[in-house]
């Protein structure tokens, strides 16, 4: 068996750019004293997902810059992989991504959202390209959001490529009205639940969905096993990290390497 720790950073909202920075400092210290060999963030955490109803300050580089650096420092002096949900400009436009840092602190590179959803794009613009990244034995690629609920294809093209499991960096708040679950993949609840037990099925890898902490979220951080079964979640609404052992010998990515395409 080879196991990898990982923890899932189901944390709230941050109540501005400069805190969403403290934050993920806060949560990368308590991750690494957990022994977690990689932590992940929700989409956008840094400086925050731009919502109509919320007043962020424009995109900004050179903020962006400083906290990618301050965060690095901090993945440093933890000696652990981070998957940072953040944005970056690319050729003059505002692109959703996962910035990957080595426990070293040295940059891995970028997972850019490619397929964004029709209701962001007034905001984002969608990035291109697909890569996986290693931390020690475990190879993982990233689907964000819309594009992992949505398009199978972009885990299976991470598990096809050696990815025992694929991180789901995403954010999903109530809506007036809406089902308010309190377990995880409830059959009276949307359909995204069920997409990441799909995910991880269909490709025979893990696949780790992680949201912000809300009230009412109508979606949790959680671990799925390659064989489609949930492995943990974290109750919903509860600020925390999700850490849990992975067994990356079961990842076998049977199915995922019988499909012919992708």
């Amino acid at each position: 068996m080879t196991a990898v720790r990982i923890a899932l950073a189901n944390i709230e909202f941050p109540a501005s750019r400069e805190a969403s920075v403290e934050s993920a400092e806060r949560a990368i210290d308590e991750a690494s004293t957990a022994h977690a060999q990689v932590v992940c963030f929700p989409e956008c955490y840094v400086p925050g997902y731009r919502t109509p109803g919320r007043r962020l300050p424009p995109a900004d580089p050179a903020f962006l810059d400083r906290a990618w650096s301050a965060i690095a420092a901090a993945a440093s002096r933890a000696r652990i992989s981070v998957i940072l949900g953040t944005e970056r400009i690319a050729d003059g436009a505002l692109v959703m991504c996962a910035l990957v840092i080595n426990p070293d602190g040295t940059i891995a590179g970028f997972q850019d959202k490619v397929q964004i959803d029709r209701s962001e794009e007034g905001t984002y613009s969608a990035g291109e390209g697909r890569r996986v990244f290693q931390a020690g034995p475990l190879t993982f690629g990233i689907a964000i959001c819309h594009e992992g609920w949505r398009y199978p294809e972009t885990v299976r093209w991470a598990a096809k490529r050696g990815a025992h499991i694929v991180f789901h960096p995403h954010f999903h708040e109530a809506e007036p009205g809406s089902y308010r679950p309190s377990t995880f993949a409830d059959p009276a609840n949307s359909f995204h639940e069920k997409a990441a037990l799909c995910r991880a099925a269909e490709n025979t890898c893990f696949f780790a969905t992680v949201n912000y902490a809300s009230a009412g979220s109508p979606t949790t951080s959680a671990i799925v096993q390659p064989d489609g079964t949930l492995l943990a979640y974290q109750p919903y609404g509860k600020p925390g990290l999700l850490v849990a052992d992975i067994d990356l010998d079961s990842a076998t990515r049977l199915l995922a390497t019988r499909c012919k395409s992708y």
